[in-house]
């Protein structure tokens, strides 16, 4: 399997001209110029990627991936396995983080069983694209097998072609994940796992020392896979493919991707590995506590909107992040130009 059977191209949307056009627009509002400082930076962006000068942002979809990991075995979390399904049925019965926030800011919330270890009953909001029971201990071999890895890629293209709407907010769930990302962020960035791995869930120091040397144990079993799908499929998850598979589909029909925190970033750290014009139609929406996530968004070369220090994951700091994305569109659409005004310009 190469990087590129399975991939659509994503071509270069840069427009000078279309950015002159939104930075005069921009600069003519009524206000000192850059007052609205990386408000503007955002606003521009927006209309970029939807090629515009009047982005309006529609049917924004919150599309949440679960999946458990064969890894977590190995007590790289501080909560077992069981925590995903769980989540899974609050997030379904509107209880968790993200599904208030959802229901706040008027965002569509689906929920996609990649691979979860218990089955759930069919109901509204949720989509079963379910590969397995969990992914396989990546300790112990690939997480995925090569197969496994490319249909949760093109599961995930799948489901977003079937939502409406211009925009997509990432989200996800799976105990023992943010070992799946930290091992991604080192393997595909050449950083030391030391310094891409946190405590996740929660774990104390000494969990935390033994999650390090769990991930420098599995860097080494698998040490040969160094293209951006064989290390996908050696360190997993599920949910973490199906949202690489997302990621691609939005940029190639040009949504805007609202990224939320290290575990939606990985995979959008591998999609950018296979099409690195991924991360023109990215806006990273906050920059998490878990310490690999600063050194991810730098190494994707976006700046996070907000520093809450928040480690829920979910799609949460992306829900938080959203009115600002409207307030954006907002001030290019509305707001007034000092000639509609009747406001004289600075001398």
């Amino acid at each position: 399997m190469t990087d590129t059977d399975l991939i659509p191209a994503i071509p270069d949307i840069a427009d000078a001209a279309l950015a002159a056009r939104l930075q005069a627009a921009l600069d003519n509002k009524t206000k000192p110029v850059g007052a609205l400082g990386r408000l503007e930076a955002l606003a521009l962006r927006i209309g970029t990627i939807l090629g515009t000068e009047q982005p309006v942002l529609d049917a924004p979809q919150m599309l949440v991936c679960a999946g458990d990991h064969g890894l977590a075995a190995r007590g790289v979390s501080a909560y077992p396995s069981d925590v995903t399904w769980q989540m899974v049925e609050n997030f379904l019965a509107g209880g968790a983080a993200v599904s208030v926030l959802a229901r706040q800011h008027g965002l569509a919330l689906t929920v996609v069983d990649c691979g979860v270890r218990r089955d759930f009953q069919p109901r509204p909001g949720l989509v079963s694209r379910r590969i397995a029971a969990g992914t396989a201990d990546a300790s112990a071999g690939p997480a995925m097998t090569p197969e496994q890895c490319a249909q949760a890629i093109a599961n995930g293209r799948e489901v977003v072609r079937a939502l409406p709407g211009n925009a997509l907010l990432l989200g996800e769930m799976g105990i023992g994940n943010s070992s799946s990302a930290a091992l991604l962020l080192s393997r595909l960035a050449g950083l030391d796992i030391g310094l891409c791995t946190g405590a996740g869930t929660g774990l104390d120091a000494e969990g935390l020392a033994r999650k390090r040397e769990v991930l420098r144990e599995v860097l080494a079993l698998h040490a040969g896979a160094t293209a951006p799908l064989e290390a996908l499929a050696a360190f997993g998850g599920f949910e973490v493919a199906t949202l690489v598979g997302a990621v691609l589909q939005a940029a190639q029909e040009r949504r805007v991707i609202v990224v939320d925190g290290f575990i939606a970033s990985a995979a959008v750290l591998v999609a950018q590995a296979i099409r690195p014009q991924v991360t023109q139609r990215c806006v990273a929406a906050h920059s998490s506590a878990e310490p690999g996530h600063t050194l991810l968004l730098k190494h994707l070369g976006l700046e996070p909107l907000l520093n809450l220090d928040l480690r829920l994951g979910e799609g949460s700091g992306g829900a938080l992040a959203w009115p600002l994305l409207e307030s954006a569109c907002r001030i290019l659409r509305e707001m007034a130009s000092f000639e509609s005004a009747g406001v004289s310009r600075q001398q």
